[in-house]
């Protein structure tokens, strides 16, 4: 009796082994799964967001074995609600759009405040390239009255970059005949000649400019002075850059508004996904370097900068492990 007692003492310890050994990943590490579909939001492909979510969503296939797509969208406020539909798990978003959702403002004003937004990492900054050529005579913001300009996508991170700029030198929608229109949308108007001038708000360089430049003599119209100072007074996300000279050959380096692009990853994840989906991306961070010249600016020191929402707790997890955070 002894002797079977002791066999089926062993027997549990070893069941009970391999069901530890089975389980291990959940309660262990609890990490992304082989057979999990992530979906990664991004914009148009001609412009930044596509190649680096897409850079990055091979990087998940390729390191964690997941099954992953890039899709491409209108981008910031798209990507927000596919996020919040559950149709996205990752989804690169400019910080103003972000702001505005989680409060409630602005193109989401009439719907609940979102809440549930988290992010993941700050990116890169984009540049509000306000685009047109020589040939125009439009030389400032002013200089738009009257004319054709497109200003992005309908509800697009673009277009609400493109009111609020007109609103900071006193101008609006009435003052100017606003087209809908994407960045290879807008570019291929203007090299027809049916739009004078676009809002192109990117990071560095974007191909869309870069191929007008090859045509004509481009033209950068800058932000600044007492306009930017407003735009950064009245809006926390608003940061000031330069546009290097050598960027579009233009003549000299300009002045303009900047506005961090962050990732955000959808609330429902779990925290140990999220901090393995941190890490591998850090751990690889040459590879999305490499997709485009904007993300050489994606940094641990500034994963926060310009965050508008709270961290998902994995990704903040894997900060404070880091120590990239601020104590």
């Amino acid at each position: 009796m002894k002797k079977l007692l002791l066999v089926l003492g062993v027997s549990f310890f070893v069941l009970g082994a391999c069901s530890d050994e089975e389980s291990g990943g959940e309660e262990a590490g609890g990490g992304v799964e082989e057979n999990m579909f992530l979906t990664v939001a991004t914009g148009g492909t001609s412009g930044v967001y596509y190649p680096i979510g897409g850079a990055l969503s091979n990087l998940y296939e390729s390191e964690l074995g997941t099954d992953s797509s890039v899709q491409s969208t209108g981008a910031s406020v798209e990507n927000i609600n596919l996020l919040e539909e559950d149709r996205a798990e990752l989804a690169i978003t400019m910080s103003d759009a972000v702001s505005q959702a989680y409060e409630g403002t602005g193109p989401f004003e009439e719907e609940e405040p979102k809440e549930g937004l988290r992010g993941m990492a700050s990116l890169y900054p984009n540049f509000v390239q306000v685009v047109t050529t020589e040939d125009t005579g439009i030389e400032g913001i002013e200089d738009l009255e009257g004319m054709d300009v497109g200003v992005g996508a309908p509800n697009s991170g673009v277009e609400l970059n493109a009111q609020m700029v007109l609103e900071a030198y006193g101008m609006s929608y009435d003052d100017i005949n606003e087209d809908f229109l994407s960045y290879s949308e807008a570019i291929d108007q203007m090299q027809n000649d049916m739009i004078d001038a676009a809002f192109v708000t990117s990071g560095l360089p974007n191909s869309t400019v870069i191929d007008l430049s090859t045509q004509e003599d481009v033209t950068i119209v800058p932000i600044e002075g007492e306009a930017l100072s407003q735009l950064q007074e009245e809006y926390e996300f608003f940061g000031e850059g330069t546009i290097e000279a050598d960027v579009y050959e233009t003549e000299e380096d300009i002045q303009t508004a900047t506005i961090m692009n962050v990732m955000l990853v959808n609330e429902s994840l779990s925290e140990d996904e999220v901090y393995e989906l941190t890490e591998t991306m850090f751990d690889n961070l040459g590879t999305i370097q490499d997709a485009h010249n904007a993300a050489q600016d994606i940094d641990l020191d500034t994963v926060t900068d310009g965050m508008p929402v709270p961290l998902h707790p994995g990704a903040e997890r894997y900060y404070e492990d880091q120590d990239a955070l601020d104590e």
